[in-house]
């Protein structure tokens, strides 16, 4: 199988916020692998991946109150600006997003919403309209010629909560087979993942102002993490690297995501096939419900040595394997 390559010849320095810019391109090569819960093999970017290293942070200067006097100095803070994703020439939605690794942004996206069906991706690049300068390298078109018709999203995906709840679980339970099984992870081993995070999110400790994902093996290696302003852009980044790397389904691999654990980061998990999630904060109710359908590990509240396990898979096996120290019954009522 040849390896194609994306076209890169309108990807160049741009004028980013607080300097020069940069890039680095990684060739890979084009691999075959199964769509997600055994769908038939698609071809997975047969192409060069850009990542983008412009314009992440930009510095202000701010009025800081110290010991009651202000000060002025200046602030790294985040950069957010539009990306808009294109499908074989149609817009399928803009999402507001911390520039960087945008062709897994974009990847993850679409993977996440169906819009590939395990369709081959033949190539990725900035702009289909005209020159990737012109346009901010702020659009992004993949080409998966036997994907099915794009469906538009209305509107702008804002960098707080994406389509949270749009889809019914009865329609992600029809598109998405639930996860197969997999071992349990351990309290103790989500907590490491939690503590190791910290070490990995070096525009988070500059600004304060990004969110993270991370995919993570069963001893609690963390294997890749990106940083966005949006959770959902982070989990769709980790997603998209992991699909170019032919690395999907994440089947007995766990998803980290930083914030509460919404419906649309079960969702995703779900479509990328993780077996856990671990949210710093809560869970809402329809995320669990979404965990239950899925089969899915479901973890919050990880924090300063505590958690919450809101759903474990398979409630036959033995309580120990998952380090709980008594059995608990999900449809048990709860006391009002």
């Amino acid at each position: 199988m040849q390896a194609m390559t994306a076209r890169l010849s309108n990807l160049s320095d741009g004028p980013p916020l607080g300097g020069l810019s940069s890039f680095w391109v990684r060739a890979v090569n084009a691999v075959a692998v199964s769509a997600p819960h055994g769908g038939g093999p698609f071809v997975v970017l047969a192409s060069s991946v850009a990542n983008v290293a412009r314009g992440r942070t930009a510095k202000m200067m701010v009025q800081h109150l110290d010991n009651g006097q202000l000060v002025r100095r200046p602030e790294e803070l985040v950069v957010e600006e539009p990306l808009t994703v294109r499908l074989n020439e149609v817009d399928v939605a803009t999402t507001m997003r911390t520039p960087g690794h945008d062709f897994e942004l974009a990847v993850g996206l679409l993977h996440a919403d169906g819009a590939l069906a395990g369709a081959a991706i033949t190539e990725i690049r900035y702009c289909a309209t005209g020159s990737a300068v012109e346009t901010e390298f702020n659009v992004v078109s993949v080409s998966a010629p036997a994907a099915p018709d794009p469906t538009p999203r209305l509107g702008v995906i804002s960098s707080s909560c994406g389509l949270c709840g749009t889809e019914a679980i009865e329609e992600l339970v029809a598109r998405i087979a639930p996860m197969p099984s997999a071992a349990l992870f351990a309290p103790e081993t989500l907590l490491g993942v939690v503590d190791a995070i910290r070490d990995h999110q070096p525009l988070f400790a500059r600004t304060g102002g990004l969110h993270a994902a991370a995919a993570f093996a069963p001893d609690g290696t963390i294997l890749e993490v990106r940083e966005d302003i949006g959770r959902h852009n982070a989990v769709d980044k980790v997603a998209g690297r992991m699909l170019l790397d032919g690395l999907l389904p994440a089947t007995g691999l766990g998803l980290f995501v930083s914030g509460r654990a919404s419906f649309e980061m079960v969702q995703k998990a779900w479509a990328a096939g993780f077996s856990t999630v671990v949210a710093i904060s809560a869970p809402s109710a329809l995320a669990v419900e979404a965990a239950q359908a899925a089969h899915i590990q479901l973890a919050g509240f990880v924090r300063e040595g505590t958690l919450n396990l809101y759903h474990q898979p398979d409630m036959s096996r033995p309580h120990a394997a998952a380090g709980l120290s008594q059995p608990f019954d999900e449809s048990e009522e709860v006391p009002a």
